[in-house]
């Protein structure tokens, strides 16, 4: 399989490893900010104030107790996972678009007073961008992919529709946006490095170097 349509990460052990760590990661804060009386999530996004934007780098990292760290970690491993399929450097990239721009959308919208903290913004990006992805890059192998994780989690896509109290609906919508950008905009730059890789026909038969 081409490495633009992969599905599952060339070496899955080590993605797998990857994604554990930082797990962990995620377990080892909420850990210490329990133990500390909750103090680290009063640094999660606090929207349209200035000291506020820093939450935007420090939000994902956190959650409000133990139930919404169990809640995400789930499929925050088995995204995560998937998203390794093309390596390090594009995990990296993806997740850092998505977490940026969920970030940003809380800070515009969410409600004035409000703290918001978690990974579900990120968990969402994960999930659209992998249901999309196979349609930018027009893989058939990743688009069967989309449709399984559509059957078992699509049902969460509902988390971006207002109403369940005490729920950022906002970091919800704006990840899940992010994920479809950063699925856009990965298969346009595959696209152009494709093209450019080409080799000239003309300059071939023409007897230039290539």
């Amino acid at each position: 399989m081409a490495p633009a349509a992969r599905v599952f990460p060339a070496r899955p052990l080590q993605a797998l490893m990857m994604i554990l760590s930082f797990t962990v990661v995620l377990w080892v804060v909420e850990f210490y900010d329990q133990m500390t009386g909750e103090r680290l999530d009063a640094d999660g996004i606090v929207p349209r104030s200035v000291d506020g934007l820093e939450g935007i780098v420090w939000a994902p990292l956190l959650h409000a107790g133990w139930a919404h760290l169990i809640a995400n970690t789930l499929p925050f491993v088995v995204f995560g996972f998937l998203v390794l399929a093309h390596g390090i450097g594009r995990f990296v990239s993806v997740t850092a678009i998505i977490w940026v721009v969920a970030g940003l959308g809380v800070w515009f919208t969410a409600p004035y007073g409000s703290v918001t903290v978690g990974m579900s913004g990120v968990i969402f990006g994960w999930l659209t961008y992998l249901l999309v992805r196979g349609f930018f890059a027009r893989s058939g192998a990743q688009i069967v992919l989309a449709l399984v994780v559509f059957f078992l989690w699509g049902g969460i896509l509902l988390g971006v529709v207002p109403g369940q109290e005490g729920v950022s609906w906002q970091g919800h919508l704006f990840g899940a946006v992010a994920g479809i950008f950063a699925a856009w905009l990965v298969a346009r730059r595959s696209r152009r490095a494709t093209t450019g890789a080409l080799p000239d026909p003309a300059a071939r038969q023409r007897g230039r170097p290539v």
